[in-house]
């Protein structure tokens, strides 16, 4: 098995995050796993995008042109990386932000409004756990509860009180498949 990744959106919204919680998550439960960030010139409000590759046998390599999954979170992004996704791949868009994409029809989409939900939760912050909760439960890799012990180790015991907002955010995002 193995599982090519690409998370991307503007600088600010969680994408190096989304990344890191899934590499992480998949070493912990006994995979290989690497995490690729890429940014842009800007530290915040500029493009971000990381890689993610996860295997059950070792990865010799970081890179891929076409991903088995897309995670976007806005409208450059799907701009610059969605013609990139593999055949049969999944497409995760931020509907909040991005109107339903012309896709592949080897492609499955799947809209997250993951602005609203979070606002919902008056917590704009998690909207990339609102996406990640929804893409865990669709790909059926990633063990939800090693997913909130990993966000919880890099929260750290100054922010575990965000752990439980996280959490909800994850719930809502797999109310959307």
């Amino acid at each position: 098995m193995i599982r090519t990744i690409r998370i991307a959106g503007f600088g600010g919204q969680g994408v190096m995050l989304t990344g890191q919680l899934l590499a992480h998550a998949a070493t912990k439960q006994g995979l290989h796993s690497l995490w690729v960030p890429t940014y842009g010139p800007e530290t915040r409000g500029g493009t971000a995008n990381c890689a993610v590759t996860v295997s059950d046998q070792p990865i010799y390599s970081p890179v891929f042109k076409n991903s088995d999954d897309l995670l976007v979170f806005n409208g450059p992004s799907l701009d610059k990386f969605g013609e990139f996704i593999s055949q049969d791949g999944h497409l995760f868009y931020n509907s909040s932000l991005i109107d339903e994409p012309k896709t592949r029809d080897d492609v499955h989409a799947h809209g997250i409004p993951m602005n609203e939900i979070a606002i919902g939760l008056d917590v704009p912050q998690v909207a990339n756990m609102v996406m990640l909760g929804a893409y865990v439960k669709m790909v059926k890799i990633f063990d939800e509860d090693v997913v909130l012990s990993v966000l919880a180790e890099l929260l750290g015991d100054k922010k575990k009180h965000l752990l439980e907002v996280n959490r909800q955010a994850m719930d809502k995002g797999k109310e959307c498949l």
